[in-house]
C-alpha cells in the first residue's frame, strides 16, 4: 500500500455501534485525489454511515471506533475541506431563501480581497461558474427561485454547486443521480469526471449500476455494515467473486413488462389545457390532453426540471398554481388539496419520492398507515390497524418492522410502508413520484414487482408512474414523454421504447442504451 500521504483521506477498521448494533464494521477505505470510488449495496448497508465518517459526522449516540484522517496539501490530520452532497438535497437547503443567497453567501468571502466596485461581479461569476460546472444551464433564472421550485435532480446539482464553491477537496455524493434521466446521468457522470480531472477525490454512493461503472475507478461493495468485495470496477463486472456482489448485477435490468394499451371508454382521469407556472409567471409545465383509464399504468418520463413531478402534484391537488381541467370521472376536481373533499383525496394518492420525510419519525410506521383509513374512509380504529398489519405484510413489511418508528427501517422498508398508507384510502388513481429512485437494484424489482402486482390484481386502479428511468417505464401499459415542460410524446409503452418519435425520446433511448452498455468516454 501506498504511503498515506497519497491520499487525500482514509478509514481505517471503522466501526460504528449504535444501542450494541454495529451498522458499520471493520471498514477501510482510501481516498485517492483525482479518484472516483465508488460504494454500493443495499439500504442500510452502511455506504452513507462511512461516507459521513469522511466528514467527522455520526448518528447520534454512536460509539466510533476506528480511525478517519483527512489530509491538505500534504499534511496528515488537517480538516480539508469535504463537500457532501446528499441523497435529499432539500434537507440542506434553506427553504426561504432563494438559490442566489444561498450561493452568494459562499462565494462573498472569496472576493473580499478585492476592491469593493470588483466583488459584486466577481463573486457573480464564481457562482454562475459553479452553477455550469454542476452541470445546472439557464443559471440566471434558476437563481431567483426558491429550493422548493427545483426538481430534486435540480436541488442536487446546486448543493453539488455549494460544494464546488467552497473549493472541496473530496466530495461525498450520496445518489447523485437519483431521479435523474439517462440524458441527465450522462452529463452528471461527465462533469464528475471532470472534477476528478482537476485532482478532487470523489467517494459516490450510489445504487445505480450503471452509473458506477461508467464513472468508477474502484468500488467496494457492502453488505450489513461490512465490505464483502472490493477492486476494479471492471474486474467486479466481468468476475465478481461474492455472491451478493452477483446478485446486485443479476437483478439490474430484471424489471416486470407491462401489457397492452388497455385504454377504453371514458378514463378515470384526464388533463385538458393543462399549464402549471411558478411564481405565477414562468410556465413550467403544458400538456394540452393526457388521460389515464381503469387498471392502466402510465409511465411519465422526462429528464430532471422536465415537469414530471409538476404534473403530478397538479393531478394531487398540492400544485394549484395552474389553469386548464383535471377530471376525475369526468368531474372537474378543484386545484387545491385543500378544496376537494374526503371522497376525492382518497380517490387520488401520492406516494413522494422521499418516504423517510412523509412519516412523522415519533410515531410507530403501522399507527401512521393505519390513519389513512380512519381519516379518508372513516373506518374504526381495530378495523383500520387490522387491515394496515395485512398491507404492510403483503407488500412486504412484516409485522415486527410494521411496529417500529421510520428512523429503524431502510428506504426499501418505508417505501413499502408509504404505498401501504396511499392504499388504505382504497384510491382510484395512485400517483407514484420516482418511488424506485435511490433504491438498490434488489430491493427496486421487489418494489416494482409490487407495483405490477397491485395493477394486475385491482381492475380498477389505475397508476401514474413518475420516473427517470426508461426500464422502470417498461411496467407501464403506456408512456407520456415531457421536455422542459412540453408533452412531445406520448404512446404505447412498446411503441414509444422501441419506436420513438420525438428527437428527445430518440436521444434519451440512445443515451439509455449507452449506460447500459457501460460506456466510458
Amino acid at each position: 500500500m501506498s504511503d498515506v500521504t497519497d491520499s487525500v483521506a482514509e478509514i481505517r477498521d471503522l466501526r460504528v455501534e449504535i444501542d450494541g448494533r454495529a451498522i458499520v464494521d471493520g471498514v477501510r477505505l482510501r481516498v485517492l485525489p483525482g479518484k472516483v470510488t465508488a460504494l454500493v449495496g443495499a439500504s442500510g448497508s452502511g455506504k452513507t454511515t462511512t461516507g459521513l465518517a469522511l466528514l467527522g459526522e455520526y448518528p447520534p449516540g454512536a460509539r466510533v471506533t476506528g480511525e478517519v484522517r483527512r489530509t491538505a496539501h500534504g499534511t496528515v490530520g488537517s480538516d480539508g475541506p469535504v463537500g457532501y452532497v446528499p441523497q435529499h438535497p432539500a434537507a440542506v437547503l434553506n427553504p426561504a431563501r432563494r438559490v442566489s443567497a444561498l450561493l452568494d453567501d459562499i462565494a462573498r468571502p472569496q472576493v473580499r480581497h478585492l476592491p469593493r466596485a470588483q466583488r459584486r461581479t466577481t463573486a457573480r461569476a464564481l457562482v454562475l461558474r459553479a452553477l455550469s460546472d454542476a452541470q445546472l444551464p439557464d443559471a440566471e433564472a434558476l437563481l431567483r427561485r426558491y429550493p422548493h421550485q427545483l426538481s430534486g435532480g435540480q436541488q442536487q446539482r446546486v448543493v453539488l454547486a455549494q460544494a464546488l464553491l467552497l473549493g472541496a477537496r473530496v466530495i461525498v455524493a450520496d445518489e447523485p443521480t437519483t431521479g435523474q434521466d439517462a440524458l441527465t446521468k450522462s452529463r452528471v457522470v461527465e462533469q464528475l469526471k471532470a472534477v476528478a480531472a482537476r485532482g478532487i477525490a470523489i467517494v459516490l454512493l450510489s445504487h445505480d449500476l450503471d452509473v458506477v461503472r461508467a464513472l468508477a475507478d474502484e468500488v467496494l461493495v457492502m453488505r450489513a455494515g461490512r465490505v464483502v468485495e472490493s477492486g476494479p470496477v471492471e474486474r467486479l463486472w466481468t468476475a465478481p467473486r461474492h455472491e451478493w456482489t452477483r446478485r446486485l448485477l443479476d437483478e439490474q435490468r430484471a424489471v416486470p413488462q407491462g401489457g397492452a394499451d388497455v385504454g377504453s371508454g371514458r378514463p378515470v382521469l384526464e388533463v385538458r389545457d393543462l399549464t402549471a407556472v411558478h411564481d405565477r409567471r414562468t410556465a413550467v409545465l403544458h400538456a394540452p390532453r393526457l388521460a389515464l383509464h381503469a387498471g392502466e399504468c402510465l409511465a411519465v418520463v422526462g429528464r430532471s426540471g422536465s415537469g414530471k413531478t409538476t404534473l403530478a402534484r397538479c393531478l394531487a391537488g398540492l400544485h394549484r398554481d395552474h389553469d386548464g381541467e383535471i377530471l376525475l370521472d369526468g368531474a372537474p376536481l378543484p386545484r387545491s388539496l385543500r378544496r376537494r373533499g374526503r371522497a376525492q383525496l382518497a380517490a387520488v394518492q401520492y406516494v413522494f419520492q422521499d418516504a423517510r420525510a412523509a412519516f412523522d419519525e415519533h410515531r410507530p410506521v403501522l399507527h401512521q398507515v393505519a390513519r389513512t383509513a380512519v381519516r379518508l374512509r372513516g373506518a374504526e380504529e381495530r378495523a383500520a390497524t387490522d387491515e394496515a398489519s395485512a398491507t404492510l405484510h403483503r407488500l412486504g413489511l412484516p409485522e415486527a418492522l410494521a411496529h417500529r418508528r421510520p428512523g429503524e427501517l431502510s428506504g426499501g422498508e418505508l417505501q413499502r410502508a408509504a404505498l401501504a398508507r396511499a392504499l388504505l384510502a382504497h384510491p382510484r388513481v395512485l400517483i407514484c413520484d420516482e418511488v424506485t429512485s435511490g433504491l438498490d437494484t434488489v430491493t427496486r424489482r421487489g418494489i416494482l414487482d409490487v407495483l405490477a402486482g397491485l395493477v394486475g390484481e385491482a381492475e380498477d386502479l389505475s397508476l401514474v408512474l413518475i420516473t427517470h428511468d426508461l426500464d422502470t417505464a417498461r411496467l407501464a401499459h403506456r408512456i407520456a414523454v415531457l421536455d422542459t415542460g412540453e408533452l412531445v410524446e406520448q404512446g404505447p409503452a412498446q411503441r414509444v421504447l422501441t419506436e420513438p418519435r420525438h428527437p428527445f425520446t430518440v436521444s434519451l433511448m440512445e443515451t439509455t442504451e449507452r449506460l447500459e452498455a457501460g460506456t466510458r468516454t
